[in-house]
């Protein structure tokens, strides 16, 4: 997709860091990052327990602490040809980093948690969520991580909020909204830290931070998460969403898959740019329909991002 794109950012959301080493994982990343031209952006996570422990055999022990060892290794394989020179109690490195076609590459990490936002304000370009409505990004995730990067003496942080999308009649929200409860990554019984999470905000499942509808309905969804992502402390905070406004998630049943919506919630993408809509070649045909019944589908007027379809997301028929 480097090769076949000019403008669109493109990154990994995210790779789980126990199944890849810190100097392979940098050198697979400085390789794309060649081939993209510098468009490509790297998102890490720590994953979860039953994927770690359970299906692969790794340790999960101190996720966090994993991370940050695992940080010190990649942001030094990151600065560019030379020798990598790391140990920490999680690693012992002294190798050479031989990727000459070197470019900066930001890192993105998967962070709900205070310790991990933290790490991301302190080590890394910022946070890729997952299951935060807007007023967790605005009351938890942005105040934690902006501090933390301030404290660090970076660079305002970038926070990418993973929103699902379907594009339908009006009428059919709610069946959008309740489609697949139980079966939805993301949803508290998948992961400790996404239930704490929610307790930050309104949402209670993937139906409440859902973008559904016409080009309005889900644009105005859109630019509410961007201006989310805005707030900073001491600013006027965004408007709350009406609890009327919220989706009902337990009116339908099926299967559902996520499809997150990468939105630039800090400064716009540098040489300016739209939101681009990558889907695979058994969608295309309808989103290509749906936009020549209404442009602003593909033109999400400002908001920065990349929509990844999966061949199950509900759209218009």
């Amino acid at each position: 997709m480097g090769q076949a794109t000019e403008r669109i950012e493109l990154g990994t959301a995210v790779v789980p860091i126990q199944t890849r080493h810190p100097i392979a994982m940098a050198q697979e990343a400085l390789s794309n990052q060649a081939v993209c031209e510098g468009r490509f952006t790297l998102g890490l996570g720590a994953s979860h327990h039953w994927v770690i422990e359970d299906m692969l055999g790794l340790s999960y022990e101190r996720p966090a602490h994993q991370m940050r060892n695992y940080l010190e290794v990649l942001n030094a394989a990151l600065r560019g040809p030379g020798s990598v020179d790391v140990e920490n109690d999680g690693y012992r490195v002294h190798s050479p980093m031989d990727v000459t076609d070197w470019g900066p590459n930001p890192v993105l990490l998967a962070a709900l948690a205070p310790v991990m936002l933290r790490l991301a304000g302190e080590h890394a370009s910022g946070t890729i969520l997952w299951m935060a409505d807007e007023r967790a990004i605005a009351e938890h995730v942005v105040p934690r991580i902006t501090k933390a990067a301030a404290e660090a003496g970076r660079p305002l942080p970038r926070v990418v909020a993973g929103i699902p999308v379907a594009i339908c009649p009006n009428d059919e929200v709610d069946e959008r909204a309740g489609v697949g409860e139980p079966r939805c990554s993301g949803t508290p019984s998948s992961a400790r830290t996404t239930s704490a999470l929610l307790e930050r905000g309104d949402a209670t499942d993937v139906g409440d931070i859902l973008a559904a509808g016409t080009s309005r309905p889900s644009l105005d969804r859109l630019r509410a998460f961007r201006d989310a992502g805005r707030h900073r402390p001491g600013g006027p905070r965004p408007r709350a969403r009406a609890p009327t406004a919220r989706h009902a998630s337990s009116r339908a049943s099926g299967p559902w898959r996520s499809s997150p919506l990468s939105v630039r919630s800090c400064e716009p993408l540098a040489g300016g740019g739209r939101s681009a809509v990558v889907v695979d070649d058994d969608l295309a045909a309808r989103g290509n329909r749906l936009a020549g019944q209404d442009p602003s589908l593909l033109d999400l007027a400002g908001v920065q991002g990349v929509v990844h379809a999966h061949r199950d997301l509900p759209l218009a028929r």
